[in-house]
């Protein structure tokens, strides 16, 4: 569902940023506006940026070889981070500088209404590319907050868009309002200081985008629901008694690791333990599909190990037996 959903918001956001990009240099073109120009700029950098997640997306679904035994889920979060690199670089620190030299040389705009009319076009399209990035996003967010769903949403792409176009149509108006006052005065300071503000904006946008991407690239584990869920599913109450302690870590947006310490009965021969382990991952498999990887560990807890801190898991510094991540 992340994939699907994540595809068609890029798709609709590229389209949108390719036919607003050649309308900006148009517009930029007729007169001579530095927010327009620097409009133009964010809008190819947030048209490679869609594309470099098409990429990693597709890099993301190759098979598990002896050299990545895991996979290439993690791509998507490598591409996702490079956009961020992009969104800093291209966009915002170009926006700067352009704005910076307007500020300083202001120059009068020629044909305004040109530029007008592109910003109208301009927040109709990525007005249309956000809508459909919401819908999208409102599929799998739940009761999250928009807020709690970019920051904890494991798969990239619905975040990405959402942020860009959210930058883009705040910049938009930031440019609006300084050709406005730029034909208003007749000063050309203004439409530098519309420049400054959306490179710092862009700038902005992207140190929240690198941050919440390093954390995916560190490895986040499986969210608070899916914990809850790993660990019921982990306990039958009869060949396994309770969970010591579990390790989850995203391998991509939907595959995830799964490495527990179970508590088994001592009585128990080895051929019941295998098929107790067996039988757990299955449940696990059946509760949270994109657990993909699980590696279990049986033991037999101790309770008085446990007060004693003799157990691994009860050491200073460790995870206690109840530790759900």
């Amino acid at each position: 569902m992340s994939t699907e959903g994540g595809t068609k918001a890029l798709v609709a956001a590229l389209s949108a940023n390719l036919a607003i990009a050649a309308a900006k240099f148009a517009a930029f073109g007729f007169t001579g506006s530095s927010s327009m120009l620097a409009e133009g700029v964010h809008s190819v950098a947030d048209s490679g940026n869609q594309v470099l997640l098409l990429v990693g997306g597709k890099r993301a679904r190759r098979e598990a070889d002896e050299e990545h035994p895991f996979g290439y889920g993690r791509e998507r979060y490598v591409y996702a981070f490079l956009v961020a690199i992009v969104l800093f670089s291209v966009g915002g620190l170009f926006a700067i500088y352009e704005g910076w030299h307007k500020v300083n040389h202001p120059e009068a705009l020629d044909s305004w209404v040109w530029a007008v009319g592109v910003l109208v076009f301009a927040i109709a399209m990525e007005g249309w590319s956000f809508l459909t990035a919401v819908r999208e996003s409102a599929k799998l967010k739940g009761n999250r907050g928009w807020v709690q769903f970019i920051r904890t949403a494991k798969a990239p792409e619905l975040p990405v868009v959402l942020l860009e176009d959210t930058g883009a149509l705040i910049g938009l108006l930031l440019a609006l309002f300084g050709v406005s006052l730029t034909v208003i005065t007749g000063d050309g300071v203004w439409d530098g200081i519309g420049t400054l503000c959306i490179g710092v904006l862009l700038v902005v946008i992207a140190v929240v985008l690198a941050m919440e991407t390093k954390s995916l690239l560190l490895g986040e584990s499986a969210d608070k629901d899916a914990v809850r869920r790993i660990r019921e599913a982990l306990v039958d109450g009869r060949s396994v008694t309770r969970v010591i302690h579990m390790r989850t870590m995203h391998l991509g947006p939907e595959e995830l690791l799964v490495a527990a310490k179970i508590g088994v009965n001592a009585e128990d021969s080895a051929a019941l333990v295998a098929e107790a382990i067996d039988a757990a991952e299955e449940r696990v498999r059946a509760a949270v599909p994109i657990a993909r990887a699980i590696y279990l560990e049986p033991d037999v807890y101790s309770a008085e190990k446990a007060a004693a801190g003799e157990d691994p898991a009860a050491t200073p510094g460790g995870p206690g037996p109840e530790a759900a991540q």
